[in-house]
């Protein structure tokens, strides 16, 4: 797919089962464009509790690369302790990379400075193993970053319109 056929587009990954699940949503944007321009905002704009993070790797802070694209981080959800912080920072941060360059390695969108990724990272406050919510990250980084890039399976986008009247929600018990 042609990088500029990427700029605006969004979509949304699941990575395991509660507590240790990860829920994110992306928007893929180009720099200089008005969608990058958002990213820029996000990440320059925090909000209270909420702290953008420029994903970076290494094994230790005086070793950090940035990440290729460059991908801001946003948690949804105020840290609730020390060691949710951790995993939102540390091990929802290596996921999401991993994710991100899972897809750059299949070829589907660019490692660039002009190619950029924002995330919207939720995760449950219980969660608690490090490793099982890295895994999950990536799963729901490398599922949200492809389907923004190419889109939804028109099959499976054809069966929602379809079914539209029987869609149901987690958080919605009505009818």
């Amino acid at each position: 797919m042609p990088a500029e056929d990427i700029d605006g587009r969004f979509a949304q990954g699941w990575g395991g089962t509660a507590p240790n699940g990860v829920h994110l949503n992306v928007l893929l944007a180009l720099r200089g464009s008005p969608t990058g321009a958002v990213v820029a905002s996000a990440f320059t704009n925090p909000a209270a509790g909420l702290t953008p993070v420029l994903a970076s790797v290494g094994a230790d802070q005086q070793s950090y690369e940035t990440l290729h694209p460059p991908t801001v981080i946003v948690n949804k959800v105020e840290p609730a302790d020390e060691r949710h912080g951790k995993l939102l920072f540390g091990a929802c941060a290596a996921g999401i990379s991993r994710g991100v360059l899972d897809v750059v390695a299949r070829g589907t969108i660019r490692a660039d400075q002009d190619t950029l990724v924002l995330v919207s990272l939720w995760l449950d406050t219980a969660a608690d193993d490090e490793t099982t919510v890295c895994a999950n990250a990536r799963t729901a980084a490398a599922a949200a970053v492809h389907e923004a890039a190419v889109g939804r399976d028109a099959e499976a986008v054809e069966r929602l319109v379809r079914d539209r009247e029987s869609v149901r929600h987690p958080f919605y018990d009505g009818e």
